[in-house]
């Protein structure tokens, strides 16, 4: 049987915009990118998405819509991936398509102990996939989360199993860490077994700061960070974010980490603190490093390898950062490994609607805590 097409799309926690791949699957679901796209979200509509982030007023009529210009922002990376490609929409099996999560609160407010009835929680990942297939004629798989958390499970990471494809390797501990927003780690241990889960911030805290005092969307390379001092004091104040100690499987976003968590840790300290902004870049930087290492040291501690990806991929400091915090374990871009930071996760939901395709399961109850192996995601036919 010839390799399918399928096009993946992923906008994530950083809020920059759109990354999409187009690539080929073959039955076994080995995976090739043909072709990557990338569409920014304008400025006024990465602010309206974070307004999201919390409650505000009128959020149904605004995450509506919001919806919609999420698909026609994925409509137009589609259109371009099959202009690159010179393909025809009818020749695309389907469309992984991710949405974009403004609430990840799981398992938490609608359980009931006097009922035996479990919390299920919710995750919300904005897009109309309706609008996405009609814009594009091709089949759209989208909603991939909510399964899980019917399952039991915290309907995140979903690319652990996506990652032992394509990174494991035999006999072998590989660690795997995407930074985008939020960071999250896959171990791909040397006995088959995959773990994965959030470690804590990624990029998310860091852009917000450099946005701030530099009016930049981000610290191109870490260099603004690499001209500060880390601050231990402030180190050690986040340091004591309970969810940092909490044992996988768990998940977070910018629910937890946001400017207001940021601003809270940094109150509690300022009455008799002032702090160089440079020097709050580089405890920032700090705090993604550590977190994400001490995570591999803790769970992965015979991993030769930590494979990272995600736009944090691109951060020289950061990448500096973790390499001296794992003394022994070769620390690399996921491009040394044939995929490229800022194509992984669009790949992987490529992948997943591959997978749903084929009436497949995806899910991984050592990642998520489900009751079990689960079909991700619904399908909205052209």
């Amino acid at each position: 049987m010839a390799p399918a097409f399928f096009i993946g799309l992923m906008s994530g926690t950083s809020l920059d915009g759109v990354d999409g791949v187009m690539a080929q699957i073959d039955r076994a679901g080995r995976l090739r990118v043909t072709a990557h796209a990338f569409v920014p979200f304008e400025a006024s509509f990465r602010a309206d998405l974070l307004q999201l982030n919390q409650s505000g007023p009128d959020e149904l009529h605004r995450s509506a819509l919001a919806g919609n210009e999420i698909a026609r922002h994925y409509a137009q990376v589609t259109q371009d991936l099959l202009q690159a490609t010179s393909m025809k929409p009818e020749e695309v099996t389907a469309i992984g398509a991710h949405g974009q999560t403004v609430r990840h609160r799981p398992l938490e407010f609608d359980g009931d102990a006097d009922r035996r009835q479990a919390a299920v929680g919710y995750t919300l990942q904005l897009i109309n996939p309706a609008l996405l297939a009609e814009l594009t004629g091709i089949d759209v798989v989208a909603d991939f989360r909510s399964r899980d958390l019917a399952a039991g499970g915290q309907g995140a990471p979903l690319v652990p199993a996506f990652h032992q494809g394509v990174f494991g390797q035999p006999a072998t501990c590989v660690a795997v860490l995407n930074i985008g927003g939020i960071s999250n780690l896959s171990v791909l241990h040397a006995n088959g077994q995959v773990q994965g889960w959030d470690c804590g911030p990624g990029n998310a805290l860091m852009d917000y700061w450099c946005a701030r005092h530099t009016g930049q969307a981000y610290d191109h390379n870490g260099a603004w960070a690499a001209q500060g001092h880390v601050n231990q004091l402030l180190l050690a104040q986040w340091m004591t974010e309970s969810f940092l100690q909490r044992l996988p499987p768990k998940s977070t976003g910018r629910d937890l980490f946001n400017p207001a968590w940021l601003e809270h840790h940094m109150g509690a300290l300022s009455d008799s603190h002032e702090w160089a902004p440079q020097d709050v870049q580089a405890t920032l930087t700090e705090f993604t490093a550590l977190t994400c290492a001490s995570d591999v040291k803790r769970h992965a501690a015979d991993a030769k390898s930590l494979v990272v990806c995600g736009g944090g991929a691109l951060n020289a400091h950061l990448m500096r950062r973790l390499v001296h915090h794992l003394p022994g374990v070769t620390v690399v871009s996921s491009a040394d490994r044939g995929l490229p930071p800022l194509q992984v996760e669009a790949a992987a939901f490529a992948w997943l609607a591959f997978k749903n395709i084929h009436r497949e399961t995806a899910s991984l109850t050592s990642v998520t805590g489900a009751r079990g192996a689960r079909i991700l995601g619904a399908v909205y036919p052209r």
